[in-house]
Formats: C-alpha cells, structure tokens, sequence
C-alpha cells in the first residue's frame, strides 16, 4: 500500500496515481468480497430450507438473482466505477479455489457438518476482505485530503482538475 505519511513529499500527479492503484485495488476487493457475500447467503438459505423443511431442488436462477438481488448494509457513499476484473485475478482465483475446498458447488448434497463449515469459510473469507477494504478506504481517503489541501493552499488550477 501507498505511504500515505509521505504523501505530502508526492507530487500532486503522484498522489492522483497512487489513488487510482489504490482505487482499482479496492474495487477488485469489493468485487470479490460481494461474490463470497453472496455466496455464504446461497449456503445459509440451503440451512435454513433444511431447517423449514422446504423439499430439496436445484438452485434456479430466481434463487441467485433473490440472494444477489438483497441489500446488505447502507452501502458506500462513494460513486461507483466501472470495474472490469479478469477472472484470473489473484483474489477470484483464490475465492474459487476456497470454494472447490469446500464443495461449494455441492450445497444441497453436503451433510449439516459441511454445509456449516462452507458458511464459516466464505464469511472468514469476506471478513478478511472487508478489513482490507477498510485498510484501502482510509489510505484513499488520506490521499484525497492531501489533494483538497493542495486545492485549497495552493488555489485551485482548473486545467489541473480536468486531468483526473
């Protein structure tokens, strides 16, 4: 991660530079950590059909789009960005081999035991996303106060902005 103690010894230009790397790190994090949350609520609604008694049957397309489709907090209050992610991205890689581990893609077929362990092995994984994430917010939004400093000291050049 970016020394943001040093910020104020970077140019304006490479404070911009370290916050984008910094941004693109987040959204990738972000990316993946909504795909294990997602994940985990698919393995905690096959307990809770096992709980109700709900007869088994496969998991249809209504049943992501329904676990996908929940709000999960009150989000971020930072715009969203395009975010394109290659599948072969050290994070995704490493969220898709925890899943073949667990024998994710077995859910219905897994005894009580697994099932619970396939729960506390993706909500570790997004746990461990999340303080990440935290880490990255608090590096990005340093970053951006240093650059609101600049504007305001330094009078705001518009040819400048328009960089970004």
């Amino acid at each position: 991660m970016t020394d943001i103690l040093n910020a104020e010894s970077m140019s304006t230009a490479e404070i911009r530079v370290a916050r984008a790397a910094l941004q693109m790190q987040e959204d990738v994090i972000s990316f993946v950590r909504r795909m294990a949350q997602g994940r985990c609520d698919l393995a905690r609604d096959e307990q809770r059909r096992r709980v109700d008694g709900t007869p088994a049957s496969g998991i249809s397309v209504s049943d992501i789009a329904n676990v996908f489709g929940q709000e999960h907090g009150g989000g971020s209050s930072r715009p969203p960005r395009e975010t394109n992610i290659s599948a072969e991205h050290a994070l995704i890689v490493e969220l898709e081999k925890l899943c073949q581990e667990i024998s994710f893609g077995e859910l219905r077929t897994l005894d009580d035991k697994s099932l619970e362990n396939v729960v506390q092995q993706l909500s570790r994984f997004e746990i461990a996303q999340s303080l990440e994430r935290k880490a990255l917010f608090a590096s990005i939004d340093a970053l951006t106060a240093q650059l609101v400093k600049r504007y305001k000291d330094d009078g705001v050049n518009v040819d400048s902005l328009l960089a970004d």
